[in-house]
């Protein structure tokens, strides 16, 4: 069973994921907020395995909530998942460095949020190479500062070689076939180079890559 907090300030976009979360046998909605402090306290009472959270918020906003989910040990499988408005901006990306595993617009369709849900329980980022291309027209606008590459002096060729095609969008799957292993080998070569890079998740890791210089928008 995936457990589920909702956290958001509109009661309406509450009560209308979770009406498509109680449909399904396999989810459970373990609690809501209304505001980022409020879910924090929920997170540490439930323990989801999901927080959807709104990215906009009085009290504690959703990238502060993030941030203290990602910082808080006890919550270390709390998958956040941002809800946005906009789509790709500035405080998304601050999400994605603050620990988020994603973000979704919320105008998505109901297929895609339930297939959101399920993909963020497993520990997966939610960033499909759409959501990707969106990150290198980013940092092609406005690049950040390139950060030292001490830690990826550590990876092997094969873990850069992995990052560098998750950073294009790439599944597990694709990693495989385009570097000739297997699905599983993609995979704890991934995880390998997110614990050196102390990554969180996916979505973290893309962000290191770009940041970092590994990886630039005319690579992509």
């Amino acid at each position: 069973m995936i457990r589920v907090l909702l956290v958001d300030d509109q009661p309406l976009i509450r009560s209308g994921f979770r009406a498509l979360l109680d449909l399904e046998d396999d989810i459970e909605v373990v609690a809501e907020a209304a505001d980022g402090g409020e879910g924090l306290e929920l997170a540490r009472e439930h323990l989801p395995d999901v927080a959807l959270i709104d990215i906009q918020m009085p009290v504690v906003d959703g990238i502060e909530a993030t941030r203290r989910i990602a910082a808080d040990p006890v919550l270390a499988g709390v998958h956040v998942v941002i809800l946005t408005n906009y789509g790709l901006d500035e405080y998304v990306l601050d999400a994605l460095r603050a620990g988020a595993a994603g973000f979704l617009v919320k105008d998505i369709v109901p297929e895609d949020f339930l297939h959101a849900v399920r993909v963020a329980a497993r520990g997966d980022a939610l960033l499909a190479p759409s959501i990707t291309r969106k990150l290198i027209n980013r940092y092609v606008t406005q690049p950040l500062p390139t950060h030292p590459g001490t830690a990826l002096e550590e990876l092997t060729g094969r873990e850069r070689e992995a990052v560098v095609l998750v950073a294009r969008g790439l599944s597990n799957d694709e990693i495989a076939d385009r570097l000739v292993i297997s699905p599983l080998t993609a995979k704890t070569h991934i995880n390998r180079a997110m614990t050196k890079l102390r990554a969180r998740d996916r979505a973290q890791l893309v962000v290191l890559a770009y940041e970092s210089g590994l990886v630039t928008p005319r690579d992509s």
